[in-house]
């Protein structure tokens, strides 16, 4: 059974930073696509950002490239997501997801087929 947990979600200025952890279990880690979608109330999920851990190539939205940026420790099944440069507009509650490869094409999706339960991160201006 996959599971996602996730953790260092909080209340943060604008311009602050903040780090997300997602620890993964119940699948092969080297080889999937994890990533982290967020989702505001009454809004569409965004796919935030994807690393694919058997390479680490990384997909990011544009709205955050240049800002975030995903990270995994293969030795401790655990991807990160550092946050800089945070706006209030990055409020949201972030979820850590993960399937065979980090989903969309062209563009990064929130298809993923497994999910954590979510942290509320909160940019105040």
């Amino acid at each position: 059974e996959v599971q996602l947990v996730e953790s260092g979600g909080g209340l943060v200025q604008a311009g602050g930073s903040l780090r997300l952890s997602c620890a993964a279990s119940g699948f092969y880690f080297d080889d999937y696509g994890i990533g982290w979608v967020r989702q505001v109330p009454g809004k569409e999920r965004e796919g935030v950002a994807c690393i694919r851990t058997s390479d680490g190539t990384t997909h990011y939205a544009d709205s955050v490239k240049g800002r975030f940026t995903i990270s995994s420790d293969n030795a401790k099944n655990t991807v990160y997501l550092q946050m800089n440069n945070l706006i209030p507009e990055d409020t949201a509650v972030y979820y850590c997801a993960a399937d065979t490869f980090c989903p969309g094409v062209t563009t990064l999706t929130a298809d993923f087929g497994s999910w954590g339960q979510g942290t509320l991160v909160t940019v105040s201006s």
